[in-house]
């Protein structure tokens, strides 16, 4: 694997954000494709060896596209100069979570854990219900020592407390939260050396594997919305 070739490209498009620019380079978009699909494979194989529920995944199918949706955005850039994938017992959908990785020149990378997606109201529900019954088993894995030297729990988060749960929970900071999740910064830097970078990528998701499971746990019931 060369990472390398994958931020090269993603520099060139961050410089070139056009549509003209993206199909008259459809050669290089597809090298890097074929290195972040390497990456993922391996990725893959080193994650069943902790969590075999993710082992059935194609590369393909856990994968973001580059284009943005600008319909309500200022910014009008067609792409997202950035390579996303989900890996998870489901692929790429939100939920059971799993194990995120973006690529994004520029230091800005970042691998990733939990529920990001904070729009939906029955996932957050259960979450909510499921941590202010278990708080115990939660502040045992968020206050690990491994865990806390390397992550803190995300998310957007409410004001106060909703509704229906007590104020004075042990966990009512994460009660006000809409979702849970963690991020690794990853410089440009470390991502030179591939081996190197899977090797500490698959550590790290295996820091997180617990957090993972105890969300799954929560959302063990979620059914994803009808589109």
């Amino acid at each position: 694997m060369n990472l390398s070739v994958i931020l090269n490209y993603l520099t060139d498009l961050s410089q070139n954000n056009n549509r003209d620019w993206y199909h008259a380079h459809k050669a290089e978009r597809q090298a890097a494709n074929a290195e972040f699909e390497a990456l993922l494979q391996t990725l893959i194989l080193r994650i069943g060896a902790f969590d075999s529920s993710v082992l059935h995944n194609e590369p393909q199918s856990l994968t973001f596209k580059l284009n943005r949706d600008t319909r309500f955005s200022h910014d009008k850039s067609p792409y997202n100069p950035a390579f996303r994938a989900h890996i998870a017992a489901m692929g790429k959908l939100p939920v059971p979570v799993g194990y995120y990785l973006m690529i994004k020149p520029g230091n800005q990378s970042f691998l990733g854990g939990g529920l990001f997606a904070d729009m939906f109201r029955d996932a957050t529900a259960m979450v909510r219900d499921f941590l202010s019954a278990n708080g115990p088993e939660w502040e045992q894995i968020v206050n690990a020592e491994a865990f806390k030297k390397h992550f803190t729990v995300q998310g957007t988060a409410l004001k106060k407390v909703p509704a229906g749960y007590d104020r004075d929970h042990p966990q009512a900071e994460f009660l006000k939260y809409k979702s849970w999740y963690l991020e690794y910064p990853i410089g440009d830097a470390k991502l030179m050396d591939a081996d190197q970078f899977v090797s500490r990528a698959v550590e790290l998701f295996g820091l997180m594997k617990p957090f993972n499971d105890y969300l799954n746990r929560a959302l063990a019931d979620f059914q994803m919305p009808e589109r």
